[in-house]
């Protein structure tokens, strides 16, 4: 955003003033402070842009813009309509890493591997649905836009979720395909996405060749758009250290060993969620994104996809998060993947 403002010229004297009194009091001023001058007209103007730029990161980075303030009004509307419904689960059993119902298996396993400084650890649930749509979203605030955040605990608790993970941070970018609970927020095809089907299928997708209602027509019930897409056919993808994420904001390759986050799909209505601890150095240092990829093909998943990490990535479960966010605690994010108590 640019500044409209403008310094205003000297005036003219007034009706009746000395002119040529005038001219040399002006003469006298610019010749004696000529540097005084520049060096003020120069931080004017710099702080007109300061100021500009300090509204342009709070309007971008900070103030909330919330375009639907009842997601959950919403997305039941639309469920009505499609009459779509979910077979209430019987048998509900939770255990301190698992969780069984008639409808789902939860297993989830802290796996370690190599030793000091080079050691990686990571969270895998292990998930089985017999309804795909099981697999929900939440947005913080339960309200859909930009800059709006909260805890992945706080919006697991409010949707009584038994497993959660920090989802693709959709309100730090304005673009992408989004379509989350069979409802469609967004349709800008920017990048390569994820979509999880109704009949419990997942495929990686270029969201470039496709419309939002396209995808919903076909059974989509939600999608992520952040990426890169890690396997695909069962093989690890080439090149995706080098992939750009965003280009809105500077980055962004987001390369090197960083905590991570995945999503991978097996089979029909088999997931495995994956969250990999970093930057704390012999506890677990973080993988490169070849690495998760590797992760999440030996996992046995025919197609993965990475999501928002750093700080963000969280694993939750029964109450409360279980691995160790690289920033000694939750960061607040915009939406969370999760599996309701129940489903």
């Amino acid at each position: 955003m640019h500044s409209s403002d403008t310094l205003s010229p000297t005036e003219p004297p007034q009706s009746g003033q000395d002119h040529d009194s005038g001219q040399r009091d002006r003469s006298s001023t610019s010749s004696k402070h000529p540097r005084r001058r520049f060096l003020l007209g120069g931080a004017a103007v710099l702080g007109l842009a300061a100021t500009g730029t300090s509204a342009w990161a709070l309007n971008r980075f900070v103030i909330e813009h919330v375009e639907v303030g009842d997601v959950t009004a919403l997305e039941a509307k639309a469920q009505k309509a499609a009459g779509s419904s979910a077979t209430p689960a019987t048998n509900v059993t939770v255990g301190d890493n698992s969780y069984s119902s008639s409808n789902t298996s939860i297993k989830i396993e802290q796996v370690s591997t190599g030793s000091g400084s080079d050691t990686i650890t990571y969270y895998v649930a292990d998930v089985k649905l017999t309804n795909a749509t099981d697999l929900r979203s939440a947005f913080a605030n339960n309200s859909y836009g930009t800059n709006i955040v909260a805890k992945p605990t706080t919006m697991a608790s409010e949707h009584d979720a038994i497993l959660a993970i920090n989802g693709d941070y959709y309100g730090f970018r304005s673009d992408g395909i989004l379509i989350r609970n069979g409802v469609i927020y967004r349709d800008s095809g920017t990048r390569d996405g994820m979509a999880f089907y109704s009949d419990g299928r997942v495929e990686v997708y270029d969201e470039t060749t496709t419309k939002a209602q396209t995808l919903l027509d076909a059974g989509v019930w939600n999608t992520l758009s952040f990426g890169p897409a890690l396997v695909n056919n069962s093989k690890v993808l080439s090149g995706i250290d080098q992939v750009e994420v965003d280009t809105n904001v500077g980055n962004h390759s987001i390369q090197g060993q960083q905590p991570r986050t995945a999503v991978g799909w097996v089979e029909t209505n088999h997931l495995k969620l994956v969250v990999v601890d970093g930057r704390n150095e012999g506890y677990s240092r973080g993988v490169t994104m070849t690495e998760l990829a590797q992760i999440m093909a030996d996992l046995g998943c025919a197609c993965a996809y990475n999501i928002d990490g750093g700080g963000s990535s969280a694993m939750y479960f029964n109450g409360s998060i279980i691995n160790q966010p690289s920033n000694g605690g939750e960061r607040d994010t915009s939406d969370i993947l999760y599996i309701a108590n129940g489903a």
